[in-house]
């Protein structure tokens, strides 16, 4: 009897202990040059990636124009091709010191290329590292990008990269009411896609602008474990430095529409949360000017709140959005403008703001996406293209 519940115990805490692989494990589909660069010769290419886009420790960039394939232009997202730009922070187009490419923005008025942007085109490429987030906004990127292809007939190429936050599926499905560039399509908070998966239920749903469809290839990775996360050898974003923040930002992301601070400007962005006025006083930061954080939110001021590096959700990940540290900010500090106008497009519903400062449980609330989760999954899995998480 003790042996069998021994056992038990065992295959609970390893289905509960979340992996964290190393990156090296898996090779990204800008490697697999075999499927992919002999239909780049003779042709003229665009690049859509920024400083996560590299094959091994080199830019993708770099790498094609050293297999002479003729790249003629880098469109960049938010945070710009180095990735040097705040969040939010407008990125305006120039040209690469490296290689004397034109850098065209994809961030601001200009998210989604023009006509004449995407002349001199045939092929575009995109290679850029996700965390698996709706409101991350690279795929909203990648779509008005295979928009603008479908539009001008040019061929769409992702290189398909692991997506850490991959090995689960949670949260409130965006309503049509509140899409937009934080959220452009029916989809979970959390979505557990590839950026290559969800380009190619994207193209094959019609959720393209006119129902278009671009001529899409996918070029998958080896190797990749959908129930493991990754530690990433690049920020993804300046304020997403390590895994830690990484795993916590689906959680953590929703207090960008809160008075909350994040902890912009310090040493753990992502990582802690705080505000002057909360009564927890045993811990604080305080923001700090920074290069990557200029006008972090309460600069200078002493935040008090709650250091979330350590919790036990980092390693026994219950593969689910942990609301109860938004609920508790909310409740003790009851403000009424504690919600912003951006919180509802951060959750995809106007009902969560309600939700959680209401006497109705984290559990009911879960319940309350149900429906919507059940739904994606059917159509997601249409789409996959590595093992399923049995989800």
């Amino acid at each position: 009897m003790v042996f069998f519940l021994a056992l038990f115990v065992s295959k609970l805490f390893a289905q509960d202990t979340l992996l964290i692989k190393p990156f090296e494990s898996v090779t990204c589909g800008n490697a697999r040059f075999d499927l992919y660069l002999p239909l780049l010769k003779n042709k003229k290419v665009a690049v859509v990636t920024n400083v996560t886009g590299l094959v091994g420790k080199t830019s993708i960039v770099d790498t094609l124009l050293k297999l002479k394939v003729k790249v003629v232009k880098i469109f960049g997202p938010e945070h710009g091709f180095r990735s040097n730009a705040d969040a939010g922070e407008k990125v305006a187009s120039s040209i690469d010191k490296k290689t004397g490419l034109p850098i065209i923005s994809l961030y601001g008025a200009n998210k989604k290329p023009k006509k004449e942007q995407m002349a001199g085109i045939d092929i575009v490429i995109y290679d850029i590292q996700d965390i698996g987030v709706r409101f991350y906004t690279y795929i909203s990127t990648m779509t008005y990008m295979m928009e603008a292809c479908a539009e001008t007939k040019k061929k769409f190429i992702v290189l398909d990269r692991p997506n850490p936050n991959g090995f689960y599926i949670d949260g409130p499905v965006m309503k049509d009411e509140l899409k937009g560039f934080l959220g452009l399509h029916s989809v979970p908070l959390v979505y557990g896609m590839t950026c290559g998966e969800y380009a190619k239920m994207v193209n094959e749903e019609g959720w393209m602008k006119n129902r278009n469809m671009c001529e899409l290839l996918v070029i998958p990775m080896r190797g990749y474990d959908r129930n493991a996360s990754y530690d990433l050898p690049v920020h993804p974003s300046p304020n997403i430095p390590n895994s830690t923040a990484v795993l916590l930002y689906p959680s953590l992301g929703l207090f960008e529409g809160t008075i909350v601070g994040l902890g912009r400007g310090t040493d753990k962005p992502f990582q802690h949360i705080g505000h002057p006025d909360f009564k927890d006083t045993t811990y604080s930061f305080i923001p700090k000017a920074s290069k990557i954080s200029a006008k972090p939110k309460y600069l200078n001021e002493k935040c008090y709140g709650k250091d979330l590096s350590k919790e036990k959700y980092l390693t026994l990940h219950p593969r689910q959005i942990e609301l109860s540290w938004i609920r508790l900010m909310a409740l003790q500090l009851k403000r009424a403008d504690f919600f912003d106008k951006y919180f509802a497009s951060h959750a995809g519903n106007h009902d969560l703001e309600k939700q959680l400062v209401s006497r109705i449980s984290l559990e009911d609330i879960r319940a309350s996406w149900k429906a919507g989760l059940d739904s994606f999954k059917v159509i997601r899995k249409k789409y996959l293209l590595y093992p399923d998480i049995g989800q």
